[in-house]
């Protein structure tokens, strides 16, 4: 059986459960695909114009107290960024276009490093440009190809889809027709699939 992670790099909690669920897969036989989506479209279903977090202080200032318990936990470097959250439409792009590539979880890695231990704008195509070089790829083919109509419509499609399978938040782990919510049900999602 196969576990999808869908996950945003602008999320705070997907951050975690990236920099762990290979491993964690790999240990328990189950086959893994990356699922990067937008928040951005379903939060604006909710009638949101930005993270609950923003919207919503307490939850908030809870959420980065709980993020700094858990990195701590796992010996995850953490740093607040400066600006949250972030826009990862480019990145995402080329997760979704490249998600099948070996690269796609080092890279996607590398995005959130950025975002969560460097406070880097993930947003700055130089920041990317980083992340893909540092793993020895060609980011001038690689960026160009995420400007294509292509590579949008792909990963308006894939968060399109996420949409109407019912996915509300990130991290998400689809196993067949069930729904695991949040890095704190990675195991559980895991140990269905092994099941």
């Amino acid at each position: 059986m196969k576990v999808e992670f869908w996950f945003e790099f602008a999320s705070t909690y997907s951050y975690p459960a990236a920099m762990r669920i290979e491993t964690l897969a790999a240990k328990q036989g189950v086959q893994l695909v990356w699922r990067p989506f937008l928040l951005g479209p379903i939060f604006q279903q909710q009638g949101w114009t930005d993270s609950p977090f923003n919207l919503y202080p307490v939850k908030g200032r809870y959420m980065w107290r709980d993020m700094e318990r858990i990195c701590a936990g796992m010996d995850i470097p953490l740093r607040k960024p400066t600006a949250f959250p972030r826009n990862g439409l480019l990145a995402a792009r080329i997760a979704c276009a490249h998600s099948e590539e070996a690269w796609a979880p080092s890279f996607v890695r590398a995005v959130y490093r950025a975002n969560f231990t460097e406070d880097a704008e993930i947003s700055d195509p130089a920041v990317i440009e980083r992340c893909l070089t540092t793993l020895g790829l060609d980011a001038t083919a690689i960026l160009a190809a995420a400007q294509t109509p292509a590579a949008k419509d792909k990963l308006k499609a894939q968060t399109a889809e996420a949409m109407t399978r019912g996915i509300f938040g990130a991290p998400s782990f689809v196993v067949g027709d069930e729904l695991f919510w949040g890095n704190d049900r990675l195991e559980d999602a895991l140990a269905w699939a092994a099941r």
